[in-house]
């Protein structure tokens, strides 16, 4: 009789697991599914074949090893900018500065890459993205502070931050920084500083996917975390609980920056090798469509990224092979985050229902995860 009930209680955990599961997936999956079936129907009016503009963006982004490495190349910066948004919004911010936070990021890892010439690279390397890294947690910190003390919406602060660090790094790499040559850019890091690639596996992938299992144990196996989310939840209970609610906002912001300067630094140090304006255009705005791709949750990140870095990487194998505008795929894009974002829509044409004992429940809500 024990053994039965033990069997039963096993049964019914897994049976929980694979609701909660499906709870999680089926609005990113749906709306990515269809996304790819209107994408089909532009693609045919447009008279392309859709079925031979997939399979060549397929073969862009995993038909071979250099495909591979690039499809991870170009989600490693997603992942970080993902992260930075998912992670504001547990504490019910929406961090909209990761494409500030990135630049700057960006820029001064590339001078401290290309400052120090003699430092081994077990010190430079690390140096250089933990100090660009840095500089965007300083930054965010910023929009965490008037939200703290003035009440100033960070929304408005960070897109205003943006045009700050736009124009610093514009200023920087045509100015005082700036490389020999017409072109504004930042001399060229140190070959100590500059993040390995291993055959064709971009290291700084793996950083990236490090941070997002650590982002995730931070969150849900903290007390830190604890009171990101408790403050994302309401933060005036928080307050009454005995949460220090301004510190945690400054806190998060921080971290959230952190993780947005990370990738800018990682896309200096492990891919362009020095700091041009340009070369990161979009990189932080990008991290909104994978937060909400991923309901928020920093595992869920990784395959979000993984998914339009291989729609980014296999764009101009489809141009070519399928005759498509590379532009398509932007259209896609914006068509998952439409059906993400309106998960609405997409709870309506998958059926689901309001949990009654036997259906599924979707949180609308941003924080969800």
């Amino acid at each position: 009789m024990t053994e039965d009930t033990s069997n039963q209680t096993q049964t019914r955990q897994i049976f929980s697991w694979l609701r909660q599961f499906w709870h999680g997936v089926s609005v990113p999956l749906t709306a990515v599914l269809l996304a790819g079936i209107i994408g089909s129907l532009i693609l045919w009016l447009s008279d392309a074949n859709p079925w031979e503009a997939y399979a060549a963006l397929y073969r862009g982004a995993f038909g071979s090893a250099t495909a591979f490495g690039r499809t991870l190349e170009k989600a490693t910066p997603l992942i970080l900018g993902g992260l930075a948004v998912a992670f504001a919004f547990k504490a019910g911010l929406f961090n909209i500065g990761g494409q500030g936070q990135l630049l700057l990021g960006a820029i001064i890892a590339g001078a401290v890459g290309f400052a120090f010439t003699d430092l081994p690279f077990i010190i430079h390397m690390p140096l250089a993205l933990f100090i660009g890294s840095l500089m965007g947690a300083l930054f965010a910190a910023i929009a965490g502070a008037l939200r703290t003390y003035t009440g100033a919406h960070e929304v408005i602060t960070t897109i205003m931050l943006n045009f700050v660090a736009i124009n610093i790094t514009d200023y920087l790499a045509d100015g005082p920084w700036k490389d020999s040559g017409i072109v504004a850019r930042t001399p060229a890091i140190a070959e100590s500083a500059a993040i390995p690639i291993w055959g064709t596996l971009p290291a700084g992938f793996f950083i990236a996917a490090i941070m997002a299992f650590l982002t995730w144990y931070l969150l849900f196996r903290t007390t830190v975390g604890y009171e990101i989310r408790t403050v994302g939840l309401n933060s005036h209970a928080a307050h009454y609980a005995g949460i220090k609610v301004a510190r945690t906002i400054i806190l998060t912001m921080a971290i959230s920056g952190f993780l947005a300067g990370m990738g800018g630094a990682i896309e200096t140090l492990g891919v362009v090798g020095r700091f041009q304006p340009g070369f990161n255009t979009g990189l932080g705005f990008d991290g909104i469509t994978i937060a909400l791709l991923a309901r928020t949750n920093p595992l869920g990140v990784i395959p979000a990224a993984l998914l339009v870095g291989a729609m980014q990487a296999g764009s101009s194998q489809m141009q070519f092979d399928a005759n498509v505008q590379s532009q398509i795929i932007d259209v896609i894009q914006a068509l998952i985050l439409f059906f993400v974002s309106a998960d609405m829509i997409v709870r309506w044409i998958i059926r689901t229902r309001a949990d009654d004992g036997g259906g599924v429940t979707i949180s609308s809500g941003w924080g969800s995860s």
